[in-house]
């Protein structure tokens, strides 16, 4: 008989099992807005053991904006899942408790804003990926003309969206004579902070001018960055899980050793002690950020389009391929330069974690993975370092080729002739641009460099960048084997 991961399984977990030790009825202090695998592998575990070391009140009640499945999988094992850190040498197994349930706003939207409205809630923190912002991506502001905006304008006390819900919580707190939570966006988004108040603030004012004052003078929007690779969990890896520890846990995740939080400390409810578990505090999260941005993900996204597009489906196979630890490395030069100096952080000890990390074989992070959503990851991991670097008289080979990268990954086919989905916002515009220039790289590449929610118009203007540096990088992609293209370049 299969065993399924809740209350009265974990009492007769073996020893080497660890799992909540606390009081799982103590009050939700926090909403979780976006409840996927990053946030129960990074957030979610700092909680755990925060609780663990007494601090009480910060259980989370996670909330899913689309789909129904986190809360099918999560709320009938009583909000407890399995965190498996592995590296190439060692696995540990916790079971995490931090998380009371998961509410599904589509189903229940009053429900969702009774938890952010609840005495209790003191953060809310999200992961909604950079799409849930629902930003114009030329002003940074809300895009009032979104769909799903339309709708929360339209239906403020049934929204659709991350700021909708986060408006009508605020609304229905200040109505209760209760002061605002603290909102703490944990998105790779630049100044995620300003960004989410923004977006808040813009719907507010929309709604109630009133409201948006009081959210403006009261309430608080620090940023933060986060790190952690948190790949897919795959049907496989529940299996395993199973056969090792004799319990099925439909909504188990896999991640790295390495973990980090970097928080602005700008509270305006009750502040966790976050100092105590490993989170950095500080008053200025900007370098942190930049660093990873544009070092980790920066990386990642030419890994994944490079390394998709020549067959490898993991990053560690990617990293151990022809040519990729040079181009790399190169980025990274490139990347270096843009840098803010951030207190305490060391770029070369940071490039070697990160080359360890990308070399770990037992996290299979997929390489289609991260290439999904690229119109929206490219702005700040690619094209603002080179617009940067443009500025200060600077050529950027490496990272212009990861761009190219990615605009040959539009057509959906590797250079195998396997087709794929291409999983983007902007997929079937993409795709309409290559399909009309079929064969003309330089059309293609001047009609992508085109759209604006993408590209600053600087990039395909500037001589220093020059967009045909773009079209030849293309061009060999096309033409020759994408794992040897910076080797045959260089």
């Amino acid at each position: 008989m299969i065993r399924r991961l809740n209350e009265e399984v974990r009492a007769s977990l073996p020893a080497d099992v660890a799992g909540p030790s606390y009081d799982r009825q103590q009050p939700a202090g926090i909403v979780h807005i976006g409840i996927g695998a990053f946030h129960r592998g990074h957030q979610a575990v700092y909680f755990d053991q925060l609780m663990a070391n007494g601090e009480a009140g910060w259980m989370i009640r996670g909330v899913s904006l689309r789909s129904a499945a986190v809360s099918r999988q999560l709320n009938p094992q009583d909000g407890l899942y399995t965190l498996v850190m592995r590296d190439d040498e060692a696995e540990t197994t916790t079971v995490i408790g931090s998380i009371r349930d998961v509410l599904v706003a589509p189903e229940d939207p009053a429900a969702v804003i009774a938890a952010l409205s609840s005495a209790d809630t003191q953060l809310v923190t999200l992961t909604v990926t950079e799409k849930g912002y629902c930003l114009d991506s030329a002003t940074g502001r809300l895009n009032l003309a979104h769909r799903d905006i339309r709708d929360d304008l339209a239906s403020p006390n049934a929204p659709r969206t991350a700021p909708g819900f986060l408006v009508a919580g605020l609304k229905a707190r200040r109505a209760a004579g209760l002061e605002p939570f603290t909102v703490l966006s944990c998105d790779n988004l630049f100044h995620n902070g300003a960004v989410t108040r923004r977006a808040v603030l813009d719907l507010a004012e929309r709604l109630d001018p009133d409201l948006a004052g009081w959210i403006a003078r009261r309430g608080a929007f620090p940023s933060s960055m986060v790190d952690r690779i948190v790949p897919a969990t795959t049907g496989e890896d529940i299996t395993q899980l199973e056969k090792t520890q004799g319990y099925r846990d439909e909504t188990m995740v896999k991640t790295e050793p390495f973990t980090q939080w970097v928080v602005e400390d700008s509270f305006c409810a009750r502040r966790p002690p976050l100092e105590t578990v490993g989170v950095q505090m500080t008053n200025d999260v900007s370098g942190w950020e930049k660093a990873k941005l544009r070092m980790l993900n920066g990386a990642h996204s030419a890994m994944a389009y490079l390394g998709s597009l020549a067959g490898h489906a993991y990053i560690h196979d990617a990293i151990h391929g022809e040519g990729f630890e040079v181009l790399v490395n190169r980025l990274w030069d490139e990347t270096q330069e843009t840098l803010d100096q951030a207190d305490g952080f060391d770029p070369s000890q940071y490039r070697a974690e990160l080359l360890a990390r990308f070399r770990n074989s037992s996290l299979r992070h997929r390489t289609y993975q991260i290439a999904m959503d690229g119109s929206q990851k490219l702005p700040p991991r690619l094209v603002a370092p080179i617009l940067e670097r443009a500025a200060r008289g600077l050529r950027s080979p490496a990272m212009i080729l990861a761009v190219a990268a990615w605009m040959r990954w539009q057509s959906g086919v590797d250079e195998s002739g396997e087709a794929f989905e291409v999983q983007d916002p902007l997929a079937a515009r993409t795709r309409a641009i290559v399909d009309a220039y079929s064969g003309d790289t330089a059309a293609i590449v001047k009609g992508l460099l085109a759209i604006g929610e993408i590209f600053d118009p600087r990039f395909g203007k500037d001589e220093s960048i020059k967009a045909n540096l773009v079209a030849a990088a293309l061009r060999a992609q096309c033409d020759d084997r994408a794992r040897a293209v910076w080797l045959n370049r260089n």
